[in-house]
């Protein structure tokens, strides 16, 4: 059933999605607070159960694009999405009937909550990632055979730009230099579907799933200890906490669009004698353990803060910070061989062949390697 979204809503899809974002997707709290203030300003935002959404009705996604810590620091306009779904519109010769969101992601599941706010439209409860990846043909839509393009792009300058490519590999290169010369970051409308395409093809229930999680972070002084949460946290998203430690070590580098980079993490409590390494390309790819792999993409790599559980950001990270790694599994629509052929470890240029978390956790904890949660 379809229900309204409020400020407090907002604040707890935030955090879920920051959470399932591994990483990336952009910065949580500069989304909440355009989310917040177009509600404040317009009223709640509908959200639609995926069964709601009128089979033949125009959908078209709202986000994002480009360096999430470059979103930091340069914001959009505000004009940008109506300016987009009206080029969307004018291309389609359709009224757009709703949005939703393209990912899990701070900044990117507020995107669709920012434009159905300032257009009056309703928000899907759906995505096509169920987390969140660095490349715009990393879609469980482009798995089910769809196109990104058309896609507008419009910068706070007011500048936009109306792309149309012959696969969605094209979509990712075009799309991504016409970024760059918008300044690292762009906000982008695309994937037009129709209700029932989206329902077929997208993650179901993100924005809910999102709040659950965001909910129990939000009270999470609630349970008799932050560890009791954890449990509970580790138990609503079939994840396991993988590593405790200590941020010792950034590098950090924004090139052609996205953040590249790798965290260095020294263990803490039962982890005291090991190391961990993040590489990140914006999300999470895989992480080590003393150089032994123990997650990798499409699995969900995440850190959370040890004393409050808050998602960690990848451009939100810092020397010194104490946090857990959480590993959670991917969608099954990710865990097929095209799934793993377009989001894998070896699509990022890594040797490593994906094995699912589960599998990986258990032989780490035969191995006699870690005590686990």
């Amino acid at each position: 059933m379809s229900r309204e979204l409020f400020a407090k809503d907002i604040k707890e899809i935030a955090i879920g999605a920051a959470l399932l974002g591994s990483g990336g997707g952009g910065n949580p709290y500069i989304g909440k607070l355009m989310a917040i203030s177009m509600i404040k300003k317009n009223g709640p935002v509908t959200l639609l159960s995926p069964e709601e959404a009128p089979d033949d009705e125009l959908f078209v996604s709202a986000s994002g694009i480009g360096a999430p810590a470059v979103s930091m620091e340069k914001f959009p306009n505000g004009k940008e999405f109506k300016q987009s779904f009206e080029m969307m519109e004018n291309y389609y010769g359709k009224k757009i009937y709703g949005t939703f969101p393209i990912e899990a992601g701070g900044i990117n599941s507020m995107m669709p909550i920012v434009a159905a706010s300032d257009m009056n439209i309703p928000m899907v409860d759906a995505d096509g990632m169920g987390r969140a990846f660095p490349e715009l043909q990393m879609s469980t839509f482009v798995l089910a055979g769809h196109e990104v393009t058309p896609m507008v792009l419009a910068d706070e300058r007011g500048n936009t730009s109306l792309i149309n490519t012959v696969n969605p590999v094209w979509a990712e290169k075009i799309g991504r230099a016409v970024t760059v010369q918008m300044g690292a970051t762009a906000t982008s409308a695309s994937d037009g579907l129709t209700g029932k395409e989206l329902r077929e093809a997208g993650v179901l229930g993100i924005v809910t799933t999102s709040q659950k999680i965001g909910h129990l972070i939000e009270n999470s002084n609630e349970y008799d200890s932050v560890e009791n949460a954890l449990k509970e946290l580790l138990k609503i998203t079939h994840g396991y906490r993988l590593f405790t430690g200590k941020i010792v070590d950034i590098k950090h580098v924004t090139k052609d669009g996205f953040n590249f980079g790798e965290t260095s993490i020294q263990g803490l409590e039962s982890n005291t004698t090991m190391t961990g390494k993040i590489s990140f390309q914006n999300e999470n790819i895989i992480f080590k353990v003393n150089d032994k792999v123990l997650a990798t993409a499409p699995d969900l790599i995440t850190m959370v803060d040890i004393d409050t559980l808050q998602p960690v950001t990848n451009e939100e990270i810092r020397y010194g910070k104490r946090v857990h790694v959480l590993g959670l599994p991917a969608n099954e629509k990710w865990r097929t061989p095209a799934g793993i052929a377009s989001v894998g470890p070896r699509y990022f240029k890594y040797d490593v062949d994906y094995v699912p978390i589960e599998t990986r956790y258990q032989s780490f904890v035969e191995s006699g390697d870690e005590q686990h949660v």
